[in-house]
Order: structure tokens, then sequence, then C-alpha cells
């Protein structure tokens, strides 16, 4: 397996494994991602088996400390020096899940804030989820204000 950040070459793949990861309410489109690519391509972890994508993590950085809605949608909201890495995907191709690739990626985003930095990472993630993310160290604050998706989501926060 290889792990490298990615580049707008990339967006094909990474809108093709959103789509397999996410219900269409919630997954980003192609357009999306190519403004985030031009953005903050540096903030997406990819994990290629050969030349295909199988997982990645992706996340704007910012001073804001919660993640909110807008955020997905305004990728001009990046700044490089802020506090806070958010992560906005852990996506793993389903013939792929439970191996380990998402933690590991994600493994890789937490210790790339650290090294730049950051006071620590923010996510959302649904009530099933939160025994995974709490095994890295995210500790759950409670219902997010994001209604993304018309789902609802718990904030998680890495203090380092």
């Amino acid at each position: 397996m290889q792990i490298r950040t990615a580049t707008l070459a990339d967006v094909d793949q990474i809108a093709a494994v959103e789509k397999e990861c996410f219900p269409e309410a919630e997954a980003a489109t192609e357009e999306e991602f190519e403004q985030r690519l031009s953005h903050y391509a540096d903030h997406f972890w990819l994990m290629f088996e050969g030349e295909k994508l199988i997982s990645f993590v992706d996340g704007m950085v910012t001073d804001e400390p919660n993640l909110t809605d807008e955020m997905y949608e305004n990728a001009t909201m990046h700044n490089e020096n802020g506090a806070w890495q958010m992560i906005f995907g852990v996506n793993t191709i389903p013939e792929y899940r439970k191996h380990g690739y998402a933690g590991e990626l994600l493994n890789r985003a937490i210790e790339n804030a650290r090294t730049q930095g950051r006071k620590g990472l923010v996510l959302t993630c649904k009530d099933r989820l939160i025994h995974y993310y709490a095994k890295f160290g995210f500790v759950n604050e409670g219902v997010s204000e994001s209604v993304h998706g018309n789902v609802v989501w718990n904030q998680m926060r890495l203090t380092f």
C-alpha cells in the first residue's frame, strides 16, 4: 500500500470512493472536491493499492474550534496556519474495510497535525462510530451543530 497526499489529478478517484462510502445527501461532489483540492490538497491523505485509491481521509485547517456545515461548502475557509485540523471524511471502499487502512490514514493525519503544531483535530460522526474514533483519543462532545445530509452528527475532538 502506498500513502501520499493528493493532487488535482486524483479528483476522479476521490469522488468515486466518496460516492461508494456515503449516501448521496452526505457525499461531496466532484466539483466540491476540486475546490477542496485547489485549497488544501496537502490535507488529503490517500491510500492506494497499485493505481487504485482504496481509502482516504480529508479535511481543512481553521482557527474555528467547531466543525460547521459551511466548512464543507466553502473551501476558502481553509487557513493553513489554523489551530484545528478538521476531518471531513474517513473513507474506505467496502471490500477493503476491516483491515485497518482508515486507521492508518487517520493516524497519519493525527501525526501531521501534531508536528504542524495544531491544537488537535475535530470530526463529526454518527452514533455507531463514536467508539471507533474514541480508540484514537477523540472525545465525544455531544451532538454537533452540523445537519449535513439531514443527519444527526456527534462532534468529536482530539486535543494535544
